[in-house]
């Protein structure tokens, strides 16, 4: 088993998939953590969104006005992490792969 998915941690994941709906996930999430922490993973999931669309990570830093260590960081995860970013990029059907840049 993965460290971070231990007994402790596995009861918040089964939490969130226990929402019904995406208000009661969204009221969850608001209860556990800040407006700032919501915010800081709100952008990080932009970005991994961005790079999964092929922009480039100078055009994100650009373009979201965020430093490029921090889309760096980002890009680590989505490319050599536990391909969360990709899975849920994938899962979702609005969301389709392109080549396009600017975002």
């Amino acid at each position: 088993m993965r460290t971070y998915l231990n007994k402790r941690n596995r009861k918040l994941f089964e939490a969130t998939l226990s929402c019904k709906t995406l208000e009661d996930l969204a009221n969850f999430c608001r209860d556990l953590m800040t407006k700032d922490e919501i915010d800081e993973f709100v952008k990080r999931y932009e970005i991994a969104s961005r790079l999964y669309s092929g922009n480039s990570q100078r055009n994100i830093s650009k373009n979201m006005k965020v430093s490029i260590t921090t889309v760096t960081r980002v890009n680590k995860w989505f490319k050599n992490g536990m391909n969360g970013y990709k899975t849920v990029l994938n899962n979702l059907p609005h969301h389709h792969k392109s080549q396009s840049v600017g975002l």
